[in-house]
This record gives structure tokens, C-alpha cells and sequence, in this order.
């Protein structure tokens, strides 16, 4: 489910999930938890990439609506947050979901010509959390948030770049390269860079009606809704409770 390889002082860490599209379930988020902290007591730079034509599909569905689930997916970007070393995202094909939330907790973001972003959770009639509202709306404005959140619209790497979503566009071959030239600057500089870069107000406590309104979400009639065309194949239909 997961490769990891090394040039250097730059490791890479590639989802390998073909079946499920590199969708994330608890097995998973708890091995790329691991070779995260494993990667950085050694490495100057982490690569984080998806084996096949596709980042991540997201949170593998058929767990998403668990609480150990959702603690242990929170937990890990934490992670990715945390460490003192930069990590890359290099997203090939998509990355929607918890791919995207994958791609904002990481410090760099490399994406091919062709691949796009999207959050659909308003089509799964649940929601994200305040660090991935706060942290996309930081990153890339206010209005492009809201098109990719409450229009649950797909963005073109071109779209992300142009928003600062993407740092680079290019290949896994070319997030390496800029992995080994970042591997060469002070690694205590960018600690500290890092730490500020991400003290950015995402992480505050929700308000009492935040909490309510999340909560409702996840445990509404649509979410079982969504769960129930998906599985039919057919249009979900919301009636808002």
C-alpha cells in the first residue's frame, strides 16, 4: 500500500492503492503516518506521490463515516504539518477529498499538466473541517475556495496554479529535482519557516454552532442518502436533514 524510496537526502513516499484509486483508509493513513516520522529523523525533504494515474481519490468511502477514521485522517496531517523537514506534494492525474486535504497540510505542491483538485463532499451530503476550509480560503483566497468547496467544482492545474494552490507545474521527475535543490538550503532555516508558515489561525477550536452545524452533516439523512446512490449508481436527492 505504500513505497518508499530514497535519493540522497530526499525520500519519497508513493500511495500504492491502484484498486481503491490510492484511497485512504485506516490502514493506510496509519502507514503513511509512520514512514513520515520515520522519513524525517534522516531526510531534508519528503516527496509524497500516488502510484498510477491518480494522487488519491480521496477517503476510501467505505470508511469514511467513522470516528476512528476521520480521528486517525486529522491526526496524520498533523503530522504532515508537524515535521520538521518540507514535504511535496507532487499531484499526478487528481487529487480530491482528503487528496486535496493530503496536498494543503504538505509545504510544496508540484502538479502535472493535467491533473485537477476537487472537494465533493456537498455531493456526499457531508462537509470538511474548519483546518480545510481555513487552510484552502489562507492558501488560495476566499473566492476560489468557496467555487472548490460550496460549488464542489473540479480546478484545472492550470486554474491551481494561478490561485497558488500549485507551486510548480511539472512531473514527479521535476518535484524531485526541486526536492534536492530545497535539500541543499539551511534545514534549520526552513524548520522555522515552516513552523510559522503553518501558525496561520487554521487550527482554533470551531464555535458551539460550527460544531452543531458539522455534526448535522455527518449524521443527516443526505449523508446516508449519498452512501445509498452511490452505492445504486444513481443521482443522490437531498432533502436537507
Amino acid at each position: 500500500m505504500l513505497e518508499v524510496s530514497r535519493d540522497g537526502e530526499v525520500v519519497t513516499i508513493e500511495l500504492q492503492r491502484p484498486d481503491r484509486r490510492n484511497a485512504l483508509n485506516e490502514e493506510l493513513i496509519g502507514l503513511l503516518r509512520a514512514a513520515l516520522e520515520e522519513a524525517a529523523t534522516s531526510a531534508r525533504v519528503i516527496v509524497l506521490t500516488g502510484q498510477g494515474p491518480i494522487f488519491s481519490a480521496g477517503a476510501d468511502l467505505d470508511g469514511v463515516y467513522s470516528d476512528r477514521f476521520l480521528n486517525g485522517l486529522m491526526g496524520m496531517l498533523r503530522t504532515i504539518e508537524t515535521i520538521p523537514v518540507p514535504v511535496i506534494a507532487a499531484i499526478n492525474g487528481g487529487a480530491l477529498g482528503a487528496g486535496v486535504q493530503l496536498s494543503l497540510a504538505s509545504d510544496l505542491r508540484v502538479m502535472t499538466p493535467d491533473s485537477f483538485i476537487a472537494v465533493p463532499a456537498a455531493k456526499l451530503g457531508i462537509s470538511v473541517d474548519r483546518w480545510t476550509v481555513r487552510r484552502l480560503s489562507n492558501l488560495i483566497g476566499p473566492g476560489p475556495a468557496r467555487t472548490i468547496l460550496l460549488g464542489a467544482e473540479r480546478v484545472s492545474a492550470a486554474d491551481a496554479y494561478t490561485f497558488g494552490f500549485a507551486n510548480k507545474i511539472g512531473t514527479l521527475a521535476d518535484a524531485q529535482a526541486w526536492a534536492k535543490q530545497i535539500a541543499e538550503l539551511a534545514p534549520l532555516s526552513l524548520r522555522h519557516m515552516k513552523l510559522v508558515f503553518n501558525d496561520d489561525d487554521t487550527r482554533g477550536p470551531d464555535t458551539a454552532e460550527q460544531s452543531a452545524a458539522l455534526d448535522a452533516a455527518w449524521q443527516s439523512d443526505d449523508a446516508q442518502e449519498a452512501r445509498a446512490a452511490r452505492q445504486q449508481k444513481r443521482p443522490a436527492k437531498f432533502e436537507g436533514r
